[in-house]
């Protein structure tokens, strides 16, 4: 929800550090990241939520880092951005598995389940209308989008899934509710981009020449 207004504050924050690190590539940067956030789940497995934080809360600046690092060195790709996107996805499932298995209960395991196919049901909300409006070529490109893809803003994005999932680690013996909580914001996500695909996408896409 708020993604839109952090990017350009973000990009200046972040910019000292990417200059340091322009010789190192991007990818190499999105693969540590992924490490370290493969680490924030292994901690939760093994009840170590303050390690898990700290990896959780690396992870996602070095998921920033990388495009940072993209922009400042000239070195931004498709394939980048599609690696980028693919082991956050990857991470956000790997993560809820792994203070489940730290807290195995059954209403934990059976909200998790629900999360994470809310997640994925959002995914395809998402994905698919990029796609669409790369298609009508009013996607990234057409919007000087800072990302790989443009898409249509929602409740959950991914300030509001950082704040979210460092509660889950926080406080471990909450799960199921802040699970099912999520879920539901997740859900009103998806509701309202399917209400945007219903009112833009029935419009013929107009090209500027």
């Amino acid at each position: 929800m708020v993604d839109q207004f952090l990017r350009q504050p973000k990009e200046r924050l972040l910019a000292p550090l990417a200059q340091r690190l322009r010789h190192i590539h991007p990818t190499s940067i999105t693969l540590v990241a992924f490490g370290v956030g493969f680490a924030a789940a292994a901690c939760a497995w093994q009840q170590q939520y303050w390690a898990s934080l700290g990896c959780w809360l690396l992870n996602r600046v070095l998921d920033g880092l990388d495009g940072t690092v993209a922009r400042l060195s000239n070195q931004q790709s498709d394939l980048g951005g599609y690696i980028d996107i693919l082991l956050d996805v990857l991470i956000y499932a790997l993560l809820p598995i792994g203070l489940v298995a730290g807290q195995p209960t059954l209403a934990n395991g059976l909200a998790a389940l629900g999360l994470i196919a809310s997640f994925y049901v959002n995914a395809i909300s998402w994905a698919y209308l990029a796609a669409i409006l790369e298609k009508r070529q009013q996607g990234a490109k057409a919007q000087a989008a800072m990302t790989s893809i443009a898409m249509p803003s929602g409740l959950i994005e991914g300030t509001e899934t950082v704040l979210l999932f460092s509660l889950f680690i926080v406080l471990p013996s909450h799960l199921s509710l802040l699970f099912h909580s999520m879920t539901a914001l997740v859900g009103i996500t998806i509701g309202q981009r399917v209400i945007w695909a219903s009112r833009y996408l029935r419009e013929e896409p107009r090209h500027d020449h």
